[in-house]
This record gives C-alpha cells, structure tokens and sequence, in this order.
C-alpha cells in the first residue's frame, strides 16, 4: 500500500481512538452526562485534561501497530497524538 495511506489509516484511528477515550473517560468517571460534562470542563478550563485522558488509547493503538509491524500507521497514531498534543497547549494557554 501507499505510506501515505498508511499514515492516514493510522492518523484516522488515532483521532478515533482519541475520541473514544475522552467519551469512556467521561461516561465511566463523571456523574454528569456528556454534553453537561464538555460543558463544564469549557467553564473550568478543564477541556485540555479531558483530551489528554482520552489520548491514553492511542497508546493501546501506537504499540498494537507497531507488535504488527505496521510502522507507518504507528506514524500516523503519533501525528494525531501530537495534533491532540497541540490542541491541548491552545486551551491551555490561549483559553
């Protein structure tokens, strides 16, 4: 296949697994429901923590590509964490 492919497959399944991760995050540990909770964590400034637990999955996505030999979508799981990462810094600083 085409690295660029790859790269994509793998970008794509870290913004899923991201996803994922903030939402389980959120249904598992908060009392509120998901749009209270996003709310909330907007009002507080606690938008950056809620991203950064939910990236723990691309962790589980990182090194499962990488146990399959699939380095370029390991790539791409790293792109989406350091978008996830950049995103972050914005709310953190510019929020």
């Amino acid at each position: 296949m085409n690295n660029r492919k790859e790269v994509l497959i793998g970008f794509v399944v870290g913004i899923i697994a991201n996803t994922f991760g903030t939402l389980g995050y959120i249904l598992i540990f908060s009392d509120l429901g998901i749009t209270e909770t996003i709310e909330a964590a907007i009002s507080q400034g606690h938008v950056g923590s809620l991203l950064a637990l939910g990236a723990i999955l691309n962790l589980v996505a990182f090194f499962g590509f990488l146990r399959l030999k699939r380095d370029h979508r390991a790539r791409g799981v790293m792109v989406a964490t350091l978008l996830t990462a950049l995103l972050i810094m914005y709310f953190k600083f510019f929020k």
